[in-house]
């Protein structure tokens, strides 16, 4: 039987600026700066955003809940969104929790400017659909997956939980760090998933909260940047730069591991973006040639955000009745660049070449 790791207290922030600013680190975030500004030009070549936030977001659900083992297909996300079907399964039902909680944070910091605490538990309650909040009762430890080895001891009482957020959340919302943001962003994640102020979806949200950070000092417009793919590859070594942070308050690696993601997910992000963007452009040439008579701007780009699309979604978008927009996606199953699929009373018409290039 494991002893329990003895709790060390955890310093408020910010950090000893010789800590967080040393050469390597200065080195790395300049190649995450640059990616991450070529990022926020390309995305803006996307004529209709609502494209990327729907399908990178809904990427991002499924990444970010599968770090906490919650597994589930992408197949299976759209046909829940696209259909009235209420019966799905638990993991399924996890992943749209947490896609509903960040359109939430995104639509608080677009409404207010900022993040409040009681804003960082409104998303959480999203999240996990239950209104627990705060830890209030001593006992809360991290353990080992695979050994059930108590590998790290949060703070246990709730004032100091509660004094660590207000803490947190006041450099979350500092606009002038005496760091760079990104730099910050590491900072600020290291230290909400040290606090763990929740029973349940800490990390999630604490993932959830990275990106809306990255929207409030501007380095993107959208929600389009998530690290969960990278950490999902790296896994390991993210928990253990966690914990060895914690530990000895050597941040040097810790930072450089975040400011990597940043990095890589953001190339990543550019070539995906430029792929639909492409396939985009392809698709409204080739409708344009072979089915002028049904050919709109406004239903493509629709396909593309709502691959998976039905006739409710046209008569919506194009203000037409059902019989027509039943024909217009039809014209294009014809075509091949849908293919329909009946679930449950509904019919799906699915953009078939948007989804191999997602799941890709």
């Amino acid at each position: 039987m494991s002893q329990n790791v003895p709790y060390s207290k955890l310093e408020k922030l910010p950090p000893p600026i010789e800590k967080v600013e040393t050469i390597r680190i200065l080195k790395q975030e300049n190649l995450a700066t640059a990616a991450l500004g070529e990022l926020k030009g390309i995305a803006k070549l996307i004529p209709n955003q609502k494209m990327l936030i729907n399908a990178i977001v809904i990427q991002e659900s499924k990444d970010s809940s599968e770090i906490e083992n919650i597994i589930t297909s992408q197949d299976e996300l759209y046909k829940a969104l696209s259909t009235q079907q209420t019966h799905y399964d638990s993991q399924t039902k996890e992943v749209i929790g947490y896609r509903r909680a960040l359109n939430l944070g995104y639509k608080l910091i677009k409404e207010n400017g900022f993040l409040s605490v009681n804003n960082i538990i409104t998303i959480q309650k999203e999240l996990i659909s239950n209104n627990a909040g705060i830890r209030t009762t001593p006992g809360t430890v991290l353990k080992n997956d695979q050994t059930g080895e108590v590998v790290y001891t949060p703070p246990q009482d709730k004032d100091e939980i509660d004094m660590l957020l207000s803490n947190f959340i006041n450099a979350y919302n500092n606009d002038k760090p005496e760091i760079s943001p990104l730099s910050n962003l590491a900072v600020l994640h290291y230290q909400f998933e040290s606090i763990h102020p929740f029973y349940d979806g800490n990390g999630r949200t604490g993932r959830i909260l990275n990106v809306l950070y990255l929207i409030l000092n501007n380095l993107i417009d959208i929600p389009i940047l998530y690290l969960s793919s990278y950490i999902i590859r790296n896994k390991s070594e993210y928990y253990r730069l966690l914990n060895h942070t914690n530990k000895t308050q050597d941040w040097e690696d810790w930072i450089i591991y975040m400011l990597k993601a940043v990095e890589e997910t953001s190339l990543k992000t550019i070539k995906k973006i430029t792929a639909i963007k492409n396939l985009l452009d392809k698709t409204i040439t080739y409708v344009k040639e072979q089915k002028p008579k049904i050919y709109k701007k406004e239903f493509i780009e629709l396909l593309f955000e709502q691959p998976y699309s039905k006739i409710d979604y046209v008569v919506q978008k194009l203000q037409v009745e059902r019989k027509t927009a039943s024909r217009y996606l039809k014209g294009l199953e014809e075509l091949k660049i849908l293919e329909s699929q009946k679930i449950g009373r509904e019919t799906i018409y699915i953009n078939v070449a948007l989804m191999k290039l997602l799941k890709d």
